[in-house]
Order: C-alpha cells, then sequence, then structure tokens
C-alpha cells in the first residue's frame, strides 16, 4: 500500500465541512490539523467510522477553527484501490 499526501488551507465552517467530506472518502487514512507548523489535532480515520465517532470529532474541529484562525490541513490518502463512496 502506498500513502500520499494533500494538503490544503481552510478556515471557519470550511474545514469543518470539508474534514466531514474526507471523513466520509473511502480512502483517507489520517486528517492532519496544523497552525504556523504545529499539529493541533490528528485524527485516524478508518472505513465505515460510525456517526457517533464523527460528530465530537467535528466539534473539535470547529473549536480549533474558531480559535486558530485559518489552518493547513494534511490528508494522508491510501493508493491501494480503495475508491470513494458513490455520490
Amino acid at each position: 500500500m502506498t500513502l500520499r499526501r494533500e494538503t490544503f488551507r481552510a478556515r471557519g465552517d470550511e474545514l469543518v465541512e470539508r474534514v466531514r467530506r474526507l471523513i466520509h472518502e473511502g480512502n483517507v487514512r489520517r486528517i492532519i490539523l496544523k497552525h504556523d507548523g504545529h499539529i493541533l489535532m490528528e485524527v485516524p480515520v478508518t472505513i465505515g467510522v460510525a456517526a457517533i465517532i464523527v460528530a465530537p470529532v467535528l466539534a473539535a474541529i470547529g473549536a480549533i477553527a474558531v480559535a486558530a484562525g485559518e489552518v493547513t490541513v494534511e490528508v494522508e490518502r491510501s493508493d491501494d484501490g480503495a475508491s470513494s463512496p458513490p455520490p
């Protein structure tokens, strides 16, 4: 299995919504939130994450978004043939 990383910057509600979509994708392994080069939060993502687990994570991400302003998001994906769920 090979891993690849992508990075983007986001803030506020945009950050929460983008992370929510990433969690529901099938090939995301880890999401790392950084501010000024420091890791604020690292979220391992497993396939089939239950909504009961996702809600507190998204609430924490929302609080970070408010406190930190703009955040850099690193997404670690696997290229092992896992595909995103159908729309």
